[in-house]
């Protein structure tokens, strides 16, 4: 076998196995949520990955796989229980494929997993060897020339070959595509043929003029003009309609062509991001503690350079979560916790944006500690004992500044406090912004925005300060036009009173050359109104004031050196045709730049929907496929003071609580709804660990004493019926719940 061909089937074999890793690794977690095991598909995808490794001549993962298959079998045939020590030894079985294949990527030569071999050997019951490690059937190629997957940056300038695997569908949608850009092509060379044609006759019509005798009466030689003129401007009238149509179908094909490729560039994240989960498995084991290790979302499709740019970020945020967020089992028995703890990484796509999330169970911030070691550091005051604290958010973003961490000791995963600004930098580089807040009920989490494409975006162009600027749309919540007269004043400082949610919030106005360090600039005011884009960071909302808005376009958003601005204000900038190219602002970036300028304004809850009593209300999500129903505990929930969420049936409400948007304390559900029963909701609410603690109340129009047994028995809190419906029994019964 030449060794570019080897090389091609290392490249695939690369990407082949982990689908088959990744579908094994989700029917094992299956089983731990209480869903059914795919023993045929699991069994299969061993049988497919031990071939594939035969055919590129690795025989420690054909021999790892091979295992793995006789386990599965035994299963199937009920001598073998899945239960917690084989999930566990098939789950090192997989990370030791995993990392042997990562090794030979890497381009070194790696041993065999003995330790996941003697783990799936103990389940078959075979003799484990107590000295060397177990010896694959056949001996691994000599160490001089290892079976590795060369990386890039070690081959000579186009000698490295990276595969992608793409979707025929979107082969032959690029297909489609290609044809109608050239037929609109084709279009355009019409076109131009009549434009010569065009261009012949007015040259005729010349010559024509010229050559009539001037005997001739004026009065014919000007009716025949006029004539022969009619002619052409229909001629032209014709052609000018064409040439618009054409230019418009040319744009068309374009952009359709253009998103083509560009979802071509599309990865499954578990093709880059994949490998993270065997890490953070390892370390937990390192670290001696016991830990669920999750990974949702990995499916998602989205930028390989991106994907590519957050791995190291995601990698920092796990080992984080190892060191901060595992408690020895009696500190979580003290809390009430379950014995196990929990780490993950979950992945969703959210209004353009892609966010990760790392959470844990543990501790959570120790706003306390932050704030200690921010002063300590000179990067906040100190304080009197009868002063308020800082905003949590504000305290939150603290620990993303370079070298900040609160572990007293330096360890082999933490205490350098370098982990959390690598993170914030990465955001910032992708233009986007990285979050730490506290989990419900218990532990921590870390949110990365950063948009889907890592090259164009929506981009709102305004002119403020006599400049040209834009604002990424992701972070525009609403654009505004209110009476000056409208602007009220808060301590000396502009603010406009607007509805979010269904509440007031009192959002600053803030001029921007003010935000980005200029002159002190008034709020420009135009026919007695001014104009503002209200900016959205968390839950933190700023009115920016600006002279004029002018468009929005999907811009190639570029890198750029910006002296005297800080980084975190400015995330690029697009080129304007002949204008001069304009600044991408960051909405993350002046809303924290506000929050620093002013902060006991912002301690005093501006920006903030209803300030402090408004965050501690309880949030309620409404399930009901009756836009009636919704509408009416809607309205009774609000009057009482609680925020509420609303989901058309079971499967709107499943999605909108993994995603993890919102942390809801509540859930009022219908029984009877389609897609998703309220019944089917219920169970599967407590098969998640995560949404479990959720109290659940269901209402349903049928008194079947059968019916509400069967809720009470899935762990519903209440269940009232519509027919009785009192709104002061439903209040009363969210108020115990609560």
């Amino acid at each position: 076998m030449s060794d570019d061909l080897r090389q091609e089937l290392l490249a695939a074999f690369g990407i082949e196995h982990q689908e088959h890793l990744q579908a094994i690794r989700a029917a094992l977690a299956a089983v731990e949520q209480g869903r059914p095991f795919d023993l045929r598909d699991v069994f299969r995808r061993a049988h497919s990955l031990k071939g594939a490794a035969r055919a590129v001549d690795l025989p420690v993962v054909e021999e790892m796989a091979h295992r793995l298959e006789a386990v599965f079998s035994r299963i199937g045939e009920g001598g073998l229980a899945l239960g917690a020590e084989t999930i566990a030894a098939v789950q090192l079985g997989l990370d030791g494929i995993e990392g042997h294949v990562a090794a030979l990527q890497g381009g070194a030569p790696s041993e065999p997993p003995a330790a996941a071999q003697q783990a799936l050997d103990r389940l078959l019951g075979r003799a484990v060897p107590e000295a060397a490690s177990p010896q694959p059937s056949r001996p691994e190629p000599p160490p001089a020339e290892p079976p590795a997957i060369k990386p890039p940056a070690a081959e000579p300038p186009g000698a490295a070959v990276e595969y992608l695997r793409v979707n025929a569908g979107q082969v032959e949608s690029l297909t489609g595509a290609v044809q109608a850009l050239a037929e609109a092509l084709r279009e355009q060379a019409a076109l131009g043929a009549g434009l010569r044609a065009l261009e012949a006759e007015v040259r005729d019509l010349r010559r024509a003029w010229e050559a009539q005798p001037r005997e001739r009466g004026a009065g014919s030689r000007a009716r025949d003009f006029d004539r022969d003129l009619m002619r052409l401007l229909r001629h032209v009238t014709r052609l000018g309609r064409e040439q618009r149509g054409g230019a418009w179908a040319v744009e068309a094909a374009l952009g359709g062509l253009r998103q083509r490729v560009e979802r071509i560039t599309l990865v499954p994240a578990e093709a880059i991001l994949g490998s993270l989960g065997r890490m953070a498995r390892e370390l937990v084991r390192e670290a001696g503690q016991e830990a669920a290790v999750r990974l949702e979302g990995l499916d998602l499709q989205a930028d390989r350079r991106v994907l590519q740019a957050l791995k190291d970020p995601v990698t920092h945020l796990l080992r984080n979560a190892v060191s901060h967020g595992l408690e020895s089992p009696a500190e979580r028995a003290a809390k009430g916790k379950s014995a196990e703890a929990e780490i993950g990484l979950r992945l969703a796509a959210r209004g353009g944006l892609l966010v990760l999330t790392v959470f844990d169970d543990g501790r959570g911030p120790d706003l306390e500690r932050i704030e200690a070691v921010a002063v300590q550091r000179g990067l906040l005051p100190p304080r009197a004992t009868d002063q308020p604290p800082p905003p949590a958010d504000r305290v939150l973003a603290l620990v993303f500044e370079p070298g900040f961490s609160t572990n007293a000791a330096v360890d082999r995963l933490s205490g350098r406090g370098m982990g959390l600004s690598v993170v914030a930098e990465a955001a910032r580089r992708l233009r986007g912004s990285a979050t730490l807040r506290p989990r419900r009920p218990w532990g921590a989490e870390v949110e990365i925005a950063v948009p889907l494409s890592a090259a164009r975006e929506p981009v709102l162009l305004f002119s403020a300060g006599g400049q040209t600027y834009g604002l990424p749309s992701r972070g525009v919540e609403r654009l505004l036009r209110r009476r000056a007269a409208e602007v009220e004043t808060v301590e000396g400082k502009p603010v406009l009173r607007i509805e979010a949610g269904g509440r007031d919030v009192i959002a600053p106005m803030i001029a921007l050359p003010s935000l980005l360090g200029q002159a002190a600039s008034p709020i420009p005011v135009e026919d007695g109104h001014v104009t503002a884009v209200l900016l959205r960071s968390g839950e933190r909302r700023c009115a920016l004031a600006v002279e004029a808005l002018h468009d929005v376009r999907t811009l190639m958003v570029d890198a750029v050196d910006t002296p005297g601005l800080e980084g975190d204000l400015v995330v690029g900038a697009v080129p304007l045709g002949a204008a001069a190219p304009a600044l991408v602002l960051s909405p993350e970036g002046l809303v924290g730049r506000w929050l620093r300028d002013e902060g006991r304004l912002a301690a005093a809850g501006l920006g903030l929907v209803a300030a402090q009593e408004a965050r501690e209300a309880a949030t309620i999500l409404v399930v009901d496929d009756s836009i009636t129903t919704r509408t009416l505990e809607k309205s009774i929930l609000e009057g009482q003071g609680f925020r509420v969420l609303l989901s058309v049936d079971g499967l709107d409400a499943l999605s909108r609580l993994r995603s993890g948007e919102a942390l809801v304390d509540l859930i009022v559900a219908d029984v009877e709804m389609p897609r998703m029963d309220g019944f089917s909701l219920l169970q599967a609410l407590k098969n998640d660990p995560r949404l479990a603690p959720i109290p659940v109340i269901l209402m349903t129009s049928r008194a079947s004493s059968e019916d509400m047994r069967r809720g009470l028995e899935l762990g519903a809190g209440a269940y009232i019926t519509k027919q009785k419906f009192d709104q002061r029994e439903l209040l009363a019964t969210i108020g115990q719940m609560l």
